[in-house]
């Protein structure tokens, strides 16, 4: 499907839930997220749709499903943890290939926004740019208030910060070749190219491009490949691994050394002092369980 194709198909499914909307009494906004309301990076033939939906009944959205017809004609639905915040969303993939998120709010969700009680990073994706498509009640004009015109910066650490996220990595090094010594492939793989990568050296590639440069850092990895250090996204090319003992082990090791001289630069960036003694440490048990597997 060409980008136009796909933007008229979008926008008539949308038409479609506007229309029932107006009809609806419980439904008091409909609001555009994502790629199909930004100006930077805006939607391509690959992007989904996704709504944060205002409604007096979000229980119902998500535990019916009957209402989909009304739309389109739904292929699969199922209901999924938002990406951002602590919602729920019901996930629908349409005939044709249409893909829409639907976010289901009550309306207190909004106030509390307008009071400040947002999740930073649900308040960097509305910052991207949003666009209402339905408002009964005031929708648009709390949003206005309450999102900022920019998305805010990605924070540098703490120290305390800084160092718990080093901590945390070399501990789980030695978690995953533990793993990788019982023959535990699929725990040591989600832990090598899961954890390890998302919850530490993801979060520490964010504070190294925002030390060194004023690039935009984008949540949960998204266009990584642009704000990136360059090295680091190179490196990243040799630290994943295929389901394969020997291939796990070589992952692992290219994760640890990336990671070092990523968090060696962020700590000397910010001033903080990389704990290189523990590396060591952990690097010395992480070789000897590593050779101990070739005995």
């Amino acid at each position: 499907m060409t980008d136009r194709k796909a933007d008229a198909a979008y926008e008539r499914l949308l038409d479609r839930f506007v229309a029932r909307a107006e009809a609806a009494p419980d439904l008091r906004g409909i609001v555009v997220l994502g790629s199909r309301a930004r100006e930077r990076r805006p939607a391509d033939e690959w992007s989904d749709l996704d709504l944060v939906v205002v409604t007096t009944d979000p229980d119902g959205y998500l535990s019916e499903t009957d209402w989909l017809s009304e739309l389109g004609t739904p292929v699969l639905t199922f209901l999924e943890s938002t990406a951002t915040g602590d919602g729920t969303e019901r996930r629908v993939l349409f005939e044709g290939g249409l893909d829409v998120d639907f976010v289901l709010v009550p309306p207190g969700r909004i106030e509390a926004m307008e009071r400040g009680d947002v999740d930073p990073e649900v308040a960097e994706t509305f910052a991207r740019g949003f666009r209402v498509a339905y408002d009964e009640g005031g929708i648009g004009e709390a949003l206005a208030a309450a999102v900022p015109e920019s998305p805010p910066e990605t924070e540098p650490p703490s120290g305390e910060e800084f160092r718990e996220s080093v901590a945390d990595f070399w501990y789980h090094a030695v978690w995953a070749a533990k793993k990788l010594r019982r023959g535990e492939r699929w725990t040591a793989m989600g832990c090598v190219d899961g954890y390890m990568k998302h919850d530490c050296l993801l979060p520490m590639i964010r504070w190294h491009a925002r030390a060194r440069t004023d690039r935009d850092t984008w949540h949960g990895g998204r266009f990584l490949e642009e704000w990136a250090d360059d090295r680091a996204v190179d490196e990243l090319g040799d630290a994943f691994a295929r389901y394969d003992a020997d291939d796990l082990w070589r992952a692992l090791f290219a994760t640890m050394d990336l990671f070092r001289w990523v968090a060696e630069e962020v700590g000397g960036e910010l001033g903080f002092k990389y704990p290189i003694a523990e590396d060591a440490a952990v690097t010395e048990i992480v070789e000897e369980l590593f050779e101990e597997k070739a005995d």
